[in-house]
């Protein structure tokens, strides 16, 4: 009797195939927990295989899309496996962001299928885009008036068996990473299998995951790349992810979490281990932290010295990076982080990098220049954008839009970002974008934003406008009315400042160092 083949997709390396192995060796191990609910291994793979096969059904293929606007919750990781495990392309969308903004990324992205909370139903069907969406699996009951094309998860999943995975190579696309472009239009990031596996490695290095004992414990919301970028090093040595309910950050129940679920290995952005080590007693509680982890944003001398104080027994590793290379492209560990305060660490070994001026040619060390990159974690490009594309790769290196210098030890600091973007809270806000609504304001002749330093968000956006002859008066809160339902509440402007004109130099190119000086000022003059 010949022996049976061996399946093709045992041979690879992504988070599909390592879940298969799971199953196989460690099938009752936790490989999710969720409000004290535990997903295993055994039970991940059958669910997501179960969802493939459901998709499949529903015409779902290689190549095609399978959007998300979820929660984060296990149904998210179940959903990115079983599309992936067809071919298909999972696209997490943001909840944060508003209808015109959703509509615009649903039309670009055209999905077969969208698979949606039943809580966020109401702002998927505000979309107009959702009514060329083949199949809608809602995460919970359908509503009474649901067409055809609705069908309930549960229902879906247990209506097939698993399907025997088809073989998926590790070049093809797992993610399109939606992120804010300087045009003002959102680019959908193209990411590997292999992208995801590298950025895999990187964690296993700089976490020292090296076995299954670890826990991790997830607050970022999974539609940022944060949230996959931080979990790949569990599914890839089997260890446990606790997926933290999403909603507004309440540091006693995140401590909470950790001690009860015994997390070992956590990320935050420096605003949520601010009130972390701000809570009352938190060096006495019983938690097992080996690694606190921190990005998205600058921390202050003040955040890291708390940190070590009120963590002493957990190594600090910060990690610095962007959604096209995975996202960690440098890497700063706890013994360096007072000494190069400031610094955004070394790159990391698996990414190739340089320093470079307008013309391409390396700066020297502590010259300013852009940091290109080129290796295995870096997107190949933009979803249906070769332009874009073709401009982020001039050279044959990836552009980052990171100003930097280099120290003679190798350490990199940040000096400035010619996407001219704002980090508030750990969410980029591009200037552009803002801009682009703010606008569409009748009374809006100009209008130019720009970051303002915040004690809680890192980060603000400001508007400076000047208004049209006859206009009359603008206020904020007129403004903010205009755009609540066209931006994002978390990009709204925080400040709106009315001037005659907006400064421009000799090239007509408004001024934004002028502005940014002007504001330190009023803030200074209270």
């Amino acid at each position: 009797m010949p022996t049976p083949a061996v399946p093709p997709w045992s041979f690879r390396h992504h988070w599909m195939a390592h879940t298969a192995t799971h199953a196989a060796t460690r099938p009752d191990k936790p490989a999710l927990r969720h409000l004290g609910q535990t997903t295993t291994w055994s039970q991940l793979s059958d669910r997501s295989l179960r969802l493939a096969a459901a998709l499949a059904g529903r015409g779902v293929a290689a190549g095609d899309r399978v959007a998300t606007l979820t929660l984060n919750h296990p149904w998210f990781v179940e959903t990115v496996f079983g599309a992936n495990s067809l071919g298909a392309m999972a696209v997490p969308l943001s909840f944060r962001l508003a209808p015109p903004e959703l509509d615009y990324i649903l039309a670009d992205c055209t999905p077969s299928a969208v698979v949606v909370d039943e809580r966020l139903l109401p702002l998927l069907r505000a979309i107009p885009a959702t009514s060329r969406v083949g199949t809608v699996v809602v995460l919970g009951a359908l509503p009474e008036d649901a067409p055809e094309n609705f069908v309930a998860y549960e229902d879906f999943l247990t209506s097939h068996e698993p399907l025997d995975p088809p073989d998926v190579p590790e070049d093809a696309t797992a993610l399109i990473m939606y992120t804010s472009g300087t045009t003002g239009r959102p680019k959908g990031v193209l990411l590997s299998h292999l992208n995801m596996q590298v950025q895999a490695i990187t964690c296993v290095r700089a976490m020292e995951i090296f076995d299954d004992s670890d826990v991790g414990f997830l607050t970022a919301p999974f539609f940022h790349i944060a949230g996959l970028g931080s979990i790949v090093a569990n599914i890839l040595v089997g260890g446990t992810v606790v997926i933290h309910p999403l909603g507004a950050f309440d540091p006693e129940a995140v401590l909470d979490a950790y001690e009860r679920e015994g997390a070992t290995v956590v990320f935050n952005v420096p605003q949520q281990w601010d009130l972390l080590c701000a809570q009352p007693g938190v060096e006495k509680r019983d938690l097992k932290l080996r690694i606190i982890s921190w990005g998205a944003a600058p921390a202050s001398d003040a955040t890291l010295r708390a940190m070590a104080e009120k963590f002493p027994d957990a190594l600090n590793v910060a990690v610095f990076g962007q959604t096209e290379t995975s996202p960690i492209t440098c890497v700063l560990r706890g013994e360096d982080s007072l000494r190069k305060l400031g610094s955004v660490g070394k790159p990391i070994p698996t990414i190739q990098y340089r320093v470079v001026d307008e013309l391409m040619a390396d700066v020297a060390p502590g010259e300013v220049g852009e940091i290109v990159y080129r290796g295995p974690t870096v997107t190949r490009g933009y979803w249906r954008k070769p332009q874009e594309t073709e401009e982020a790769f001039a050279g044959g290196w990836f552009h980052s839009g990171d100003l930097v210098r280099q120290d003679d030890e190798g350490f990199v600091w940040v000096v400035d970002r010619k996407k001219d973007m704002i980090i508030s809270g750990g969410e980029n806000i591009y200037c552009a974008e803002v801009e682009n609504a703010v606008s569409e304001h009748p009374s809006v002749l100009e209008v130019a934003v720009v970051g303002r330093p915040d004690e809680r968000w890192g980060q603000v956006p400001v508007a400076f406008a000047s208004v049209a002859p006859g206009a009359g008066a603008l206020s904020l809160p007129e403004l903010t009315g205009f755009l609540d339902g066209r931006l994002a509440s978390f990009k709204m402007p925080k400040d709106l400042v009315v001037l005659p004109a907006l400064p421009r130099n000799a090239g007509g190119k408004v001024v934004k160092g002028e502005l940014r000086a002007l504001d330190a000022r009023r803030s200074t003059e209270g």
